[in-house]
């Protein structure tokens, strides 16, 4: 279901998934997807872990030009320890080789106004950092909330597999969490400036997380072609996103994906 919620001449896939809609559950809102199940089964629904992001809601007016809401900026500034700075001017460089090819329908970004964050001097921003600390953050919080799908339910059953060492909880706390990455057993992907990214955590002791591997086009007709890649492979439940590209243009298309995704964005060519 293409655009249905987009004003704008460009745009991405929205709409719910078929048979499902998306909820927002407690006080941090955590993002969820509850599939319906057959009215004479009497069964309530069922909710499942969901990477799509606004993307799947119907009351999200999805505009690419302004990107995603950040979910954690207020979350990163009342812990106190972070400043902003003035980024340095992008150069031809970082677009590839040959620099730019404004010809190929990759602008910049039009809200790249937003001040870069770092650490204060001497500052630690890692949730490494915070829970070797004994700190709980609404981080930690948001992935115990959605670890917990399906643990109920789960716990009913006897577990007659082996462990091979891990430590599966009936139930997860942030106190677990916090916990699991102090010991270095999980991390939380938290850049301080992808603020538009859900927390999420990959570790022995959680779900499986799938990662979804895409490449850009340099000769690209516009960039909501480069977006919607993204928006495909978390539809489909991607946790993580990975883009293998390079040449032209590479920083701007980068730059539009981290600014709409709610997933974490990393890249693998040096």
């Amino acid at each position: 279901m293409a655009d249905i919620n987009s004003p704008l001449e460009i745009g991405v896939t929205t709409g719910p998934i078929r048979g499902s809609k998306k909820i927002h559950v407690g006080p941090l809102k955590v993002a969820m997807r509850e599939i319906a199940l057959e009215p004479s089964s009497g069964e309530p629904p069922v909710r499942v872990y969901d990477t799509s992001g606004p993307y799947t809601d119907p009351n999200a007016m999805i505009d690419i030009h302004a990107g995603l809401p950040l979910l954690r900026r207020e979350w990163q500034m009342a812990r106190g320890d972070v400043e902003a700075y003035d980024a340095r001017e992008v150069r031809p460089e970082d677009n590839g080789q040959l620099g730019p090819d404004r010809s190929g329908g990759v602008p910049a970004f039009p809200n790249v106004v937003r001040t870069p964050l770092r650490a204060k001097a001497g500052g630690n921003i890692s949730q490494m950092h915070y829970a070797r600390r004994g700190i709980i953050t609404p981080e930690m919080e948001y992935v115990a909330e959605r670890e917990n799908l399906g643990r109920e339910k789960l716990s009913e059953y006897v577990r007659d597999g082996q462990d091979f060492g891990a430590s599966l909880p009936d139930y997860v706390t942030p106190e677990f969490v916090r916990d699991e990455v102090a010991r270095g057993r999980a991390i939380i992907p938290s850049n301080v400036n992808h603020p538009e990214c859900e927390p999420m955590a990959i570790g022995r002791n959680f779900l499986v997380k799938v990662n979804a591997n895409i490449g850009n086009s340099a000769v690209a007709s516009d960039v909501a072609q480069e977006v919607e890649k993204m928006v495909w492979s978390i539809r489909w439940g991607a946790d993580t996103v990975m883009d293998l590209s390079t040449g032209r243009n590479i920083h701007d298309t980068r730059e539009w994906i981290i600014r709409n995704s709610p997933v974490p964005i990393g890249t693998v060519p040096i």
